[in-house]
């Protein structure tokens, strides 16, 4: 297995999947991470694929721990105030590695781990995920105590599942995975796994930006159907790390959007999350890089 790898993703459904074969797990709202215990070190990667390590230093510190030749897959979250704050990791991931440190110091993440793609024995992916999360447990045992890197909660109880669903919103949990007990790591998206949340989103390919490439105003993305819609204003945090993206790929050439919009073209690779109940409007708003 080589970093970085492409990860696994859950199709959207509007309600939990009923059945002996499914398992539920919380969906934290932080940000999509890779962690790698390497001989020698720990990497960090984001969904995209990007390295992520700089941002998240207090995660890889904790991940030395681990045998070397594990490959985990979670989400990095931030606590304030005893709720798991999207704002704060979202601050944490966009800032220089020298802010990132302040930012740790004071709100430390955690690691939530919800799968393991490698052991130092090899690959696991093909293992269904009753035998996977099994094998979690026992690698997160070996860690001292207390550690930031948890695994995250797991049940086949659908009414365990659903109480989550309805009263664990106000904490920061933003809805359920379900995942098939024999479903592999499968990289892409699968009907095995399914997750339902409290407010939907849609990926979109990014195409292009209005303003500078230093400071970003919005962006230009191409959506499920097909069309090009362009967002709303991007916030602060997102338009730096979408200004990192287009200093490594650059702009490539000028276009208009369907309605006139002049904009910056930018090389693929970029992908945004945007709420899916704006999506059907020529404006959509933002929530995340992927």
């Amino acid at each position: 297995m080589e970093f970085p790898v492409e990860v696994a993703l859950a199709q959207p459904v509007p309600t939990l999947p009923s059945g002996p074969l499914w398992w539920f797990e919380v969906k934290l709202d932080g940000h999509r991470t890779v962690l790698w215990r390497t001989g020698e070190t720990v990497r960090l990667q984001a969904r995209s694929g990007r390295e992520v390590t700089s941002s998240w230093m207090d995660v890889a510190v904790a991940g030395m721990d681990l045998p070397p030749g594990t490959v985990l897959d979670g989400e990095a979250v931030v606590v304030v105030d005893g709720r798991i704050s999207f704002e704060a990791a979202q601050s944490r991931a966009a800032s220089g590695p020298a802010r990132a440190r302040q930012l740790a110091e004071r709100y430390p993440a955690l690691y939530i781990v919800w799968d393991v793609l490698a052991l130092p024995s090899g690959d696991v992916r093909a293992r269904p995920y009753v035998e996977r999360r099994g094998l979690l447990l026992d690698v997160l045992e070996s860690l001292s105590r207390p550690s930031p890197i948890q695994a995250v909660s797991a049940t086949d109880d659908a009414e365990v599942a659903q109480a989550w669903y309805d009263t664990l919103q106000d904490t920061g949990v933003e809805g359920v995975v379900c995942k098939l007990a024999g479903s592999p790591y499968r990289p892409g998206r699968s009907s095995s796994w399914r997750k339902v949340r409290h407010a939907e989103t849609v990926d979109a390919d990014v195409v292009g930006f209005t303003g500078s490439a230093v400071r970003p105003r919005a962006l230009v993305v191409r959506l499920p159907d097909g069309r090009t819609a362009l967002t709303q204003a991007l916030s602060a945090p997102l338009a730096a790390q979408v200004s990192g993206h287009i200093a490594v790929s650059g702009p490539s050439g000028r276009a208009r959007t369907a309605r006139g919009d002049v904009y910056a073209t930018v090389g693929s690779g970029l992908v945004v999350e945007v709420l899916a109940g704006t999506s059907r409007h020529s404006v959509v708003s933002v929530t995340r890089l992927r």
